[in-house]
């Protein structure tokens, strides 16, 4: 495995257990997030600001790896994101773009079906409108 899907996976596994700390270590101070198709941020503080109110209702999260590839600096992630709330499991599939430089991510970016999300999680739809 390489050194930059190890810093994935260990990023991944922090954002489940919502060890924000531990994850943003990983990133770039000018880190741009994206989180398709909600919209993009830049730096830490402002993706805690977005992570932070979304995995605060989990009682637990399970984003399990399915596939990844490496291009250079870039990995590239296929997962399901599994988020047990009050009234049970919310699946949603989710593929990643990672980017790096100098050994730190740079860019973040996530693509999902937001209605699937929200037929499973009524609760966040209502939050949202």
């Amino acid at each position: 495995m390489s050194d930059l899907l190890e810093i994935v996976h260990a990023t991944i596994n922090a954002v489940a257990v919502k060890d924000y700390d531990r994850a943003f270590a990983n990133f770039t101070e000018d880190c741009e997030y994206t989180n398709l198709p909600m919209g993009s941020v830049t730096g830490p503080a402002a993706m805690r600001a977005v992570l932070e109110p979304f995995f605060a209702p989990t009682i637990e999260n399970d984003l399990v790896v399915l596939r990844t590839a490496v291009d250079g600096d870039t990995v590239f992630t296929e997962r399901l994101d599994r988020h047990r709330i009050a009234s049970g499991w919310v699946e949603l599939p989710v593929t990643g773009v990672w980017v790096f430089r100098e050994g730190k991510i740079a860019v973040w970016r996530e693509y999902f079906d937001l209605g699937t999300l929200l037929r499973q999680w009524p609760e966040l739809a209502a939050s949202l409108t």
